[in-house]
């Protein structure tokens, strides 16, 4: 048999009825799709803890099987279903793909390899190259966070070869928050110290089984505190960050502490 015989063998004769299975596979398949990436962050918005992250997380891998499914569904409408007509029609296709869309394959590779070792999860708080938002989706090729400013930054998955990426609570909702005090050097420590680790014990958005700690150091222009503490829910941190500022700046007036700021570092030349 000739070259174009061998080609023709691989591919079947495609039948009204093989048109129809086809179009209501793919039919199905975006159903599935939209159903599980509209419902299910729907239902996780309504719940919180771990089981959030769960949901979330099952939305990218649910959508990965979902499309798998329809292609070997379709694949076996279009050829014969002989392995050896699948292994020269995939062959084929991906090195027909690999030359045409080789950046695109790799954030696509790179998008299976975020599905296995999870990098990062929808729910997650991560930075990557200057960006810090939660994670609101994970597609084949990108992630969508969305940042405390409202912004939607798409990250291609091909960022994962070549870039850190910051995860603060990887998939559970334990995230460390940070207030930041500068003070005069003269005062007295323990009681400040003492006077900002009560600020975050009455917080409303404590959670009040993590560890609270007071981080003191001293600076040529004074000194430095860090307040950090764990509040329930990831999306409080900012909330959060927040009343442990407003509160504890004012404890630190009502004790009559002095604020100091950090010198500005000139930039002309000596």
């Amino acid at each position: 048999m000739n070259g174009s015989g061998d080609v023709s063998a691989i591919f079947r004769t495609l039948s009204q009825a093989h048109l129809v299975q086809i179009g209501l596979i793919v039919f199905g398949a975006w159903l599935l799709i939209t159903l599980t990436t509209r419902l299910l962050p729907l239902l996780a918005n309504r719940v919180s803890g771990r089981f959030r992250f769960y949901l979330l997380a099952s939305v990218p891998v649910l959508r990965l099987v979902v499309i798998i499914g329809a292609l070997l569904l379709t694949v076996t409408r279009v050829i014969e279903p002989t392995i050896e007509n699948l292994m020269v029609s995939l062959g084929a296709m991906g090195l027909a793909l690999g030359f045409a869309f080789k950046d695109y394959i790799s954030s696509l590779i790179a998008g299976v390899v975020t599905l296995y070792e999870a990098p990062y999860r929808p729910g997650d708080w991560i930075e990557v190259n200057g960006a810090y938002g939660e994670v609101k989706s994970i597609d084949m090729r990108s992630a969508e966070i969305v940042t405390p400013d409202d912004t939607v930054v798409v990250i291609p998955h091909l960022k994962l070869w070549d870039q850190l990426i910051f995860n603060a609570n990887d998939g559970g909702q334990n995230l460390l928050c940070v207030a930041d005090f500068y003070l005069h050097p003269r005062h007295d420590a323990a009681q400040v110290k003492h006077t900002l680790h009560d600020v975050a014990l009455t917080s409303a958005f404590l959670q009040i089984d993590k560890p609270i700690n007071v981080i003191v150091l001293e600076k040529p222009w004074g000194t430095h505190y860090r307040l950090k503490a764990y509040p329930i829910d990831p999306r409080q941190q900012f909330h959060f960050i927040t009343d442990m500022t407003v509160r504890g700046k004012a404890a630190l007036i009502e004790m009559g502490v002095e604020f100091t700021n950090m010198p500005v570092v000139s930039q002309l030349p000596a």
